[in-house]
Formats: C-alpha cells, structure tokens, sequence
C-alpha cells in the first residue's frame, strides 16, 4: 500500500513538471486573419506571449527581448510568410509590406514602435534576410542588405556590405547623424544572408471588386477624349514609402493586370489606324494633358518617383512622373528604344523612329527624338525640345532598348 501511495505521489510530481515545462502548442493560441492584397493570411499565434517591453531604447534590452523570444511560438507566422512568398513568388518589397502588417497584428506600432520594429526585423531575418538594428538614443532604424542605389533615405555600410533603412520615415526622414551617432546591435539570426531588391517584377492579382473606375479626359486635334480605367487605392498604400531608385528600376514597375487591361487595350484601339508618329504623339498628348501637374517638393516635400500605375492614380505628377507613364505606353504599345535625359531641373524621354523629327539626341549612334511629355507653356510637337533647355547639359539615366531584353 505505501509503495502505491509513492508511485501515485511520484507520478502526480512528474504530471505537475510536465505541465510546467511543457509551452502551450500554437493550435491553442489566437486564430489571426487579415487581408493582404486579395489574399487571406491566416496562422494560430498566443497575443499573451508578447514580451512586455517597457524600454527598448538600448542595445542591452533589445538583446534581452530578442533571447525571450522562443522560435517554436513564432512558428506558424513564418510558416504563412513563407507559404504566401513561395505560392506567390512577391518581389522582396512586397513581401516587407506583408511583413509589416503580420507585425502590426501581433505588436500594433502606435502600442509600442520599437517593439513592432523588432517584430518586423525578426520577420524579416527568419525568411531568410540579412537585416540589422541600429540604435542612438531613444532612436531604433532598421536596415536590410541591398546592394542597388538608393537615393533618399539612409545606408551605412557593414564589413563592405551596404545597408538601406526601412523605416527612416517613421522619423519623419529627419535625424541628425552627427549629433546623434548610431551603434550597430549584435543580433544573429541563423540563415539570414538574403540581399533585398527593390526591383518590382510584378503586382499582385488584387481582387476586381477592390478596383475603382477613374474618368481621365483630354483633348486631342480639337476633340476630346474620354476613358474610364479602373484603378486600385491599394497601389498608393504598398507604394507609400517606396524609396527613389534607379529609372531602370522604377519606370518598369509594370501595372496591375485590372489597370492594364482597362487601358493599353483602349489606346492600341484609338492608334490603330495612325502611322508610328501620330501613334506615339496622341500617347504623348495623353501624358501630358490628362494629369494636372505639380512638382513633388510642393505635394510630398521631396523628390518622389511615381510608377505609371500611381501616375494614374495621383490627380497631380511631375516630369519624372510623367516619363514614367509614357515610357510604359510606348513600351506596351510599339515598343520602341527609347532613352531617359535628366537635365538639372527637368527629365524628358526621346523615342527611336524610323527616322528622326527635329533635331535628334545622338546616343551610341543612334538617333532620338525627344517626346516631351510634361505640360509646357507652349506646345512642343514630337522632336522640339524645351528652348531653355537647348544650352543645358544632360545625362542618359536609363536606355530601353527592345532587341536586348
């Protein structure tokens, strides 16, 4: 009888360790939904596990929160992270933007900022990403290994490898780096080695019932033209804080597959039965007259690239905005090599005809006529370049050219 009494005494002991060391599995936690560009993310995930991050200022107690965190319980978000990346194959921008509303789930930024920092970093670092924190003060940035040019936010440059900051404008893209100098933290994540592009390949397949129609008129030869393209507000949201890049990068964001078969089917209808040059002249009249325009230091307070797909979407553009869109019209519809001209103050296009109007920009040999595309005080015609611009210098930014795709 005692040794009975024992082993049940023994047996409840060991019942009690087990529950104690035992975590509870993720089929018990939270089931968290949320909407990602037509796409429903889904994953099971215990909101209680959450560390508590009263200060997270300090290399010391990012460290800490970051030796708390127990991969197992963070399982099922990389699990769908990564289901979704590899069923979708997004470009690496994309996937940040999924990244930062899984963390926005599970650590709401206007809670805690630093801890859906952190959240968004430990992400990132799991699906295979070198990334990096930085911190000064009550300031934490967060960088990612790219090795493309960037042009508006912060890079620092790590055992010969250059970093971009992610979320420099959570700061309001202003932070004194002389006053206030940043320590790099010591955070390995095991298989974090992935370079991030911001190389855009293609969008992804939104629903059609998240499209809007947008009613875009202009005059052309004393007629007016009307078309209604469906357009979605989502692209402005995943494109917030999209960084200025390189034009090889940002003039061939392609469009939606709703906003592209709304419009470049209507425009190859309306120049079917035009010669090359008419053809690429209503294309460029378009550009110039349906969009109101205004320069980007007067609408965001710097320099902003816009797609073609957010030319569209955005009432007001710049020259750059404008190039953008028309470049993607005369590559969608004639396909045509065409060069890119920053001037100091200005970007214009030129186009390859089968032979050149007015006086040609000669690049390699071969010879371009500029398309200004951006509204002027006078009506500059294919191959008229704006006067002012006659005795300014200027350098080729991009070059298309369809037989080397």
């Amino acid at each position: 009888m005692v040794e009975n009494d024992t082993v049940k005494r023994y047996a409840t002991i060991l019942i009690l360790l087990i529950s104690l060391v035992v975590r509870p599995t993720t089929g018990l936690g939270q089931a968290i939904q949320f909407d990602f560009c037509g796409e429903m993310i889904s994953f099971d995930f215990e909101k209680n596990i959450v560390p508590n991050a009263p200060d997270l200022s300090t290399a010391a107690a990012i460290i800490s929160f970051y030796k708390r965190l127990d991969s197992e319980d963070y399982d099922p978000i990389i699990n769908a992270l990564l289901a979704y990346k590899n069923k979708f194959k997004p470009d690496d921008w994309l996937y940040y933007q999924l990244i930062r509303k899984s963390a926005q789930q599970i650590s709401p930024k206007e809670n805690d900022y630093h801890r859906y920092t952190l959240y968004k970093w430990y992400f990132l670092s799991r699906s295979g990403y070198d990334a990096l924190l930085a911190t000064s003060g009550n300031y934490l940035l967060f960088y990612i290994r790219c090795d493309e040019n960037i042009y508006n936010i912060p890079t620092r440059e790590v055992n010969d490898k250059q970093y971009v900051c992610l979320n420099y404008h959570d700061y309001g893209n202003n932070i004194d780096f002389l006053k206030n100098r940043f320590a790099v933290i010591d955070l390995p994540v095991r298989g974090a080695q992935n370079n991030f592009s911001y190389r855009i390949t293609h969008l992804p397949e939104f629903r059609a019932t998240d499209y809007k129609e947008k009613d875009l008129r202009y005059n052309y030869n004393d007629f007016e033209y009307s078309f209604k393209i469906k357009l979605n507000t989502q692209i402005q949201t995943l494109f917030t804080n999209y960084p200025v890049v390189d034009y090889a990068l940002y003039l061939n964001i392609p469009l939606s597959k709703e906003t592209y078969y709304s419009l470049i089917p209507l425009l190859k209808k309306q120049v079917k039965r035009m010669n090359v040059k008419n053809g690429v002249d209503y294309l460029l009249r378009f550009t110039r007259y349906a969009f109101l325009f205004e320069p980007d230091t007067e609408i965001y307070g710097g320099e902003k690239r816009l797609s073609p797909e957010q030319t569209l979407l955005y009432d007001q553009s710049d020259c750059e905005d404008r190039v953008a869109l028309f470049y993607c019209l005369v590559k969608e519809i004639y396909d045509l090599p065409m060069i890119v001209l920053s001037y100091p103050k200005h970007v214009t296009i030129a186009v390859q005809f089968d032979k050149p109007y007015g006086k040609p920009i000669i690049y390699n040999g071969q010879k371009y006529s500029i398309c200004e595309p951006s509204p002027q005080r006078t009506d500059l015609r294919i191959g008229q370049l704006l006067p002012e611009l006659s005795r300014e210098s200027y350098q080729i930014t991009y070059v298309y050219n369809p037989r080397q795709k």
